[in-house]
């Protein structure tokens, strides 16, 4: 199994001055570490709880692009980018410019939005959920048009595109594409008709254990029914729990979790604290046991 640091929280002491030095290093230390994939989340204020739009907060793509400079190894992407803040176009554009300067080693991590707080602070329309999920299918066909062959006009009812151009295109063709989230009749629908991974939320104990099962299996109905390829979807999970404490516990579990076809774990580290202990750590301690799961 693959581990995934998901940077969620830029609080750390004297954040005002180091925010930019503790975000380098753990991203260093995971890059050096074997860590598989680095992520951030895509939200223009802090979620309240975590302490809400007064803690810091940085631009998503700025900060891949940023982390694509300072790494070699780590697949960068945010988890996830809202479909409500970019134009579809310009969103595949960004995300084939991360790639291109990462070297191939962008993901599309992408969801419907959620945090109406940010959009109503700063101007951002909000639609409601339905036209949301509509937006979404919508920029999922967008991104893999601007990144195939096909250069042409794109009809949809709320985006119109009339040419699709990406130049320089993804260093592979194309950016694999990450669906977040557990919503069964349309987020895992579109997870099986459009994406190469989904994300889902794991929790420790066995209630976390049943719920990614189910999710899983309705995955699995979703791609009989529309006829695509289950086991080629990579299956991760954000586990949001302590990793450090008891290891022995934890490994265990992922140990489950594996067995239902989980291949990367995302853990955060602390909020509040110095994250490069905890990274060193991790690199240290978790990633060698976990790599023989």
């Amino acid at each position: 199994m693959d581990l995934g640091v998901h940077y969620f929280s830029f609080t750390q002491p004297e954040w005002e001055t180091t925010l930019t030095d503790h975000l380098t290093t753990t991203a260093e230390i995971a890059d050096a570490g074997g860590v598989h994939t680095f992520t951030v989340m895509d939200h223009w204020f802090q979620m309240l709880d975590v302490g809400g739009p007064y803690e810091p907060m940085l631009e998503g793509y700025t900060t891949l692009g940023y982390l694509a400079g300072i790494t070699a190894n780590v697949r960068l992407s945010l988890l996830v980018t809202g479909v409500t803040y970019r134009h579809p176009g310009l969103l595949a554009k960004t995300v084939a410019t991360l790639d291109v300067l990462s070297r191939g080693r962008a993901m599309l991590g992408i969801g419907a939005a959620w945090y109406d707080r940010e959009h109503a602070g700063l101007g951002v329309p909000f639609p409601p959920t339905a036209e949301r999920f509509e937006r979404l299918e919508e920029t999922l066909q967008i991104c893999e048009q601007m990144w195939s062959d096909d250069d042409g006009a794109y009809e949809g009812r709320h985006y119109r595109l009339a040419e699709t151009i990406c130049l320089p295109r993804p260093v592979r063709g194309t950016v694999p594409t990450m669906v977040g989230g557990g919503g069964e009749k349309k987020t895992l629908r579109l997870v099986a008709q459009y994406a190469q991974a989904c994300n889902l939320f794991g929790a420790p104990g066995q209630e976390g254990l049943d719920t990614v099962r189910h999710k899983l299996e309705v995955l699995r109905d979703h791609c009989d029914r529309l006829g695509t390829d289950y086991d080629a979807i990579e299956k991760t999970m954000l586990y949001p729990a302590d990793v450090l404490g008891d290891q022995d516990s934890f490994l265990r579990e992922m140990e489950a979790y594996a067995e239902l076809g989980i291949s990367l774990v995302s853990v955060m580290p602390p909020p509040y604290q110095d994250p490069e202990p905890w990274a060193n750590a991790l690199v240290a301690d978790v990633v060698p046991r976990l790599s023989s799961i």
